[in-house]
């Protein structure tokens, strides 16, 4: 937007579409307007504005706008405190010689979005808790062919094929506040269409997210939603083959057994002369493991491949191989650079944010960085491909 249009919203007290705010604190009502605007209560379709260093009477509130403030605001959207993920843009802009941070966010093509499990929306120039009938008028709005793969419905798949109990003991409760779900007076299929699980539309059809997260046989939906592990006795893939396991089910169940087979194969060495008390090191910290491993199952393409992620331990060296490459914002240049990501899957994302396989967003490969070099580990090394992204770990 330029000056103009934004000088005018600016001016404009009474609109739902701008939030005034002198300063980032506190931040929680900043995350509850970015929530709000993303939702679009009022489909607009236009971007809702934050102003940050303005007071509500429209006056100049003297904030210093530098890079860690506009910093600050660009890592709310990759906090994982808002899922999805809002797309938005921080800027610093001057108007009448005060300095301000802007920051635009854009409608969600897949609403309802949450702020710590609450749905925010506009009512009039307040950011306020959504009631259950705007939440149902939220789901209604999405559409499939504005959606990304994961919330494409499978219309070979019904209720049924979702394990309803794991949805209501595991994920639900990490995913929505305790406050919302002691009000229970939402039906099963609208928790689940709220949550995106199934379509808003009837009959609900679950949708790929649903099936990837708690569906009873993936696998018969999505071929390639697997990963497949081989631990090889030597250096190279034709030498012998001492194991080799499909790890596969529910996202949960997926994770858990990989963190399984990640420990099991991970060997400890003792060196009781070096210090006065005996050290442990493994040859792999299983810290850096998860976080490559987890990425490959987040950014894979579940589109046009049936290959499965590949988990290939030989003597010298682990190699895990995505079958998805770059994709959006990251390319090959700035491939693994903190703070650069972009989502494939984004509600695949926050479905393994919710669940805890996930505390920040872009940054999963510089803790796989810092974990192998304070175990003494080389650097990983990524060998980034159109289609693919392998990356190869030393052993210490």
């Amino acid at each position: 937007m330029d000056d103009h249009e934004l000088e005018q919203l600016l001016a404009d007290l009474e609109s739902d579409r701008v939030e005034r705010k002198e300063s980032l604190s506190p931040i929680d009502k900043i995350q509850q307007a970015i929530c709000a605007f993303a939702n679009d209560l009022p489909d607009h379709r236009k971007p809702g504005i934050l102003f940050i260093g303005i007071a509500d009477n429209g006056a100049c509130a003297g904030l210093t706008v530098d890079d860690k403030l506009l910093r600050r605001l660009a890592d709310i959207r990759s906090e994982g405190n808002i899922l999805p993920m809002p797309t938005m843009i921080v800027q610093k802009r001057i108007f009448m010689g005060c300095e301000v941070a802007v920051v635009a966010v854009e409608p969600s093509d897949a609403p309802p979005i949450r702020y710590r499990g609450r749905v925010y929306v506009r009512v009039g120039p307040t950011s306020r808790l959504a009631s259950a009938e705007e939440e149902r008028r939220l789901s209604e709005r999405r559409r499939a062919r504005d959606l990304p793969f994961d919330l494409q419905p499978l219309p070979s798949a019904r209720l049924a094929d979702l394990d309803k109990e794991l949805f209501q003991r595991l994920y639900l409760p990490s995913a929505v506040s305790p406050e919302i779900l002691e009000e229970n007076r939402r039906s099963l299929e609208h928790q689940m269409s709220s949550l995106r699980f199934v379509t808003a539309e009837e009959p609900h059809l679950p949708t790929i997210l649903g099936v990837l997260v708690v569906g009873i046989d993936p696998r018969r939906f999505i071929p390639g939603d697997y990963i497949q592990f081989l631990r090889i006795d030597g250096t190279e893939l034709t030498d012998p083959l001492k194991d080799q396991k499909e790890i596969d089910g529910a996202l949960s169940d997926l994770l858990r057994l990989l963190d399984e087979i990640l420990r099991a194969n991970i060997a400890v060495a003792s060196d009781p002369t070096a210090d006065p008390v005996e050290i442990r090191r493994p040859d792999y910290p299983l810290a850096a493991l998860q976080q490559l491993a987890r990425n490959a199952v987040m950014h894979r393409s579940y589109e046009g491949t049936n290959a499965p992620v590949r988990i290939t331990w030989f003597e010298d060296r682990i190699e895990i191989l995505n079958p998805g490459g770059p994709y959006g914002q990251v390319t090959r240049a700035n491939f693994g650079q903190p703070g650069v990501a972009d989502y494939r899957n984004p509600n695949l994302a926050g479905a393994m944010k919710n669940l805890g396989y996930v505390q920040r967003f872009g940054f999963g490969i510089l803790l796989a960085r810092q974990e192998l070099e304070k175990n003494g580990n080389r650097p990983p090394d990524f060998q980034i491909r159109d289609s693919s992204v392998l990356v190869t770990i030393w052993r210490s």
